[in-house]
């Protein structure tokens, strides 16, 4: 299996799909800090995607012809608005927005499957117009299968709540895929922090207000530890997110911090990724097989 990322961050869906076996192909974030840390972290481990020079910066001035050929499609993008003036023009309504990147990627190289992912808020965002607006352009105007569901990091063996929208679709519609059922907490904040916290589960790890203290309530990265007030540390926020503790922060604690909170948990993706390769793989098998069985007949 070979997948692009899109939007990249730090890299955490590069890391689900690797763990999965699969081969990251094409690349691309505009933010150096992030380029820095995405670069220190997997230039040993997808040395070709750097060799090839497959790692790039804006997407908007990607040509889709361009990039290698792949199977999936990987992004975490931003949300935008649509334009209300252009209500229901789907595919043309999506220009100029970072959404219509991903659109002209799929449209060109038809990939066999994608994955997005998104804060939850893009469900109601513009009364549901923006949300409305991406699965008709990605149903109707592209053909491909459309799954949504609000999946949650908890869910996932990871103590932070960090309920995303994971959208999943197919180039053949026919495909079956069911998100994976909710798993078992493997780490709480005590494993974090290494020391006794009376907080199972974490708040979820954001961009901003970092430092408010544990009675404010926007409070979201300190924590009483063995009875003291501490604040959370890049290498504690790593592992709520699921990355190893070898991960590499080459820049400061404060860009590390911020790169945590706009990166996805790697234990929902590799979760919901490992269902994607599995209804691929049976997908195409069982078409082989009726293909096979009809040359026999």
């Amino acid at each position: 299996m070979k997948f692009i990322d899109l939007f990249a961050g730090i890299g955490g869906f590069h890391l689900a799909f690797h763990n999965l076996g699969a081969e990251c192909v094409f690349a691309s974030e505009w933010d150096d800090f992030a380029r820095k840390t995405y670069r220190s972290n997997f230039e040993k481990i997808s040395p070709n995607l750097f060799k090839a020079k497959n790692f790039r910066g804006d997407i908007t001035q990607v040509v889709p012809h361009e990039i290698p050929d792949f199977n999936i499609l990987c992004a975490g993008f931003p949300c935008q608005p649509f334009s209300q003036a252009g209500f229901k023009k789907g595919f043309e309504e999506a220009r100029g927005t970072l959404f219509f990147d991903i659109v002209n990627i799929l449209k060109q190289k038809q990939p066999k499957a994608f994955f997005l992912e998104n804060v939850r808020h893009l469900l109601k965002h513009d009364n549901g117009h923006t949300f409305a607006t991406i699965k008709r352009v990605i149903e109707d105007e592209l053909g491909y299968s459309f799954h949504a569901k609000i999946v949650k990091a908890s869910d996932f063996g990871l103590p932070q709540f960090r309920p995303r929208l994971f959208m999943v679709g197919f180039k053949d519609p026919t495909t079956e895929f069911k998100f994976p059922e909710p798993q078992k907490l493997t780490l709480n904040m005590s494993d974090v922090l290494n020391g006794r916290c009376p907080r199972k589960i974490g708040f979820t790890l954001r961009v901003g207000g970092r430092g408010s203290g544990l009675r404010d309530r926007r409070n979201w990265d300190t924590y009483l530890v063995n009875g003291v007030e501490r604040r959370l540390t890049s290498c504690e926020g790593a592992r709520m997110q699921g990355f190893p503790d070898d991960f590499v922060f080459p820049v400061s604690e404060t860009q590390a911090m911020k790169q945590l909170g706009n990166s996805v948990a790697v234990n929902a993706i590799q979760a919901v990724g490992s269902e994607i390769i599995h209804s691929l793989e049976n997908h195409y098998d069982e078409r082989k097989q009726r293909q096979e069985q009809g040359r026999v007949v």
